[in-house]
């Protein structure tokens, strides 16, 4: 078995984790060099943490790194249920690694944090004001724009393959520049609607670093608050469907 796109998804979750959940120890941990230099660079920060493994990865397994965005594809036809589970045991096993990485980058500025809020919010996501069904209908929403915006790049360009099976459309006829695109829309959503939860938009980058939260040795870090996980991996996954669902309905000219 050709375990390459696996090994992809895997390593660019990890790098997307790494420097997303990094800008976020940057900016908010004590003694960080960056710290309060507030959302604005958080939100580009994770825009760009996204941008730079597709670049690398594209190719090798279409850049997923996004369990809602996988499952949809598959749903859609986009891509093939048979490669959905490797894909999304690898985007939460890149996930956790790179959180932990985080944790491991900056465990003197996490001893100086006493917060364990902005502990937790290092790797995982929280609501500005707790609503169960608001939170997920935020993140549905969030990662519906995120997936129709990208289904609707995806009008013009050629059809990538992993192990004879489509997993990805490309979303432009130039070679990379469609994951400038993408970067822009996070930056879009962060910026629009990135207060109400975090714009998780992605349950393997907030599960993932969860798990690594959960089970690491940080100092005063409190509880992991897994209840509300429930938003993180349902509210993705309906948004995303919605998204592909959507799309295949409208009456597009190519």
């Amino acid at each position: 078995m050709d375990m390459m796109p696996y090994l992809a998804e895997l390593i660019g979750t990890m790098m997307l984790i790494l420097l997303g959940d990094g800008v976020c120890a940057n900016v908010n941990l004590n003694k960080s060099g960056m710290k309060g230099a507030g959302s604005i660079q958080i939100t580009f920060a994770w825009g760009l943490a996204v941008l730079v493994p597709a670049f690398i990865f594209g190719t090798a397994s279409g850049a997923h790194f996004n369990p809602a965005l996988t499952i949809a594809l598959a749903a859609d036809g986009s891509m093939a249920w048979s490669l959905v589970p490797g894909y999304i045991v690898a985007q939460f096993a890149g996930a956790f690694l790179g959180a932990c990485l985080v944790y491991l980058l900056f465990k003197k500025q996490f001893d100086e944090t006493e917060d364990p809020n902005t502990i937790r919010g290092v790797f995982c996501t929280g609501p500005s004001i707790p609503n169960m069904p608001l939170n997920i209908l935020s993140e549905a929403v969030g990662t519906f724009v995120l997936v129709f915006a990208i289904k609707g790049i995806g009008q013009v360009g050629a059809t990538s393959e992993v192990l004879g099976e489509t997993v990805f459309t490309s979303m432009t006829g130039v070679v990379g520049f469609n994951y400038f695109l993408v970067f822009a829309i996070i930056v879009s959503i962060g910026m629009s609607l990135g207060g109400l939860t975090g714009y998780a938009i992605n349950p393997a980058r907030d599960i993932g670093p969860r798990l690594a939260h959960a089970v690491l040795p940080i100092k005063g870090k409190g509880d992991s608050n897994w209840k509300y996980a429930i938003v993180t991996a349902v509210g993705p996954v309906l948004g995303a469907l919605a998204g592909v669902g959507l799309y295949a309905i409208l009456p597009w000219t190519i």
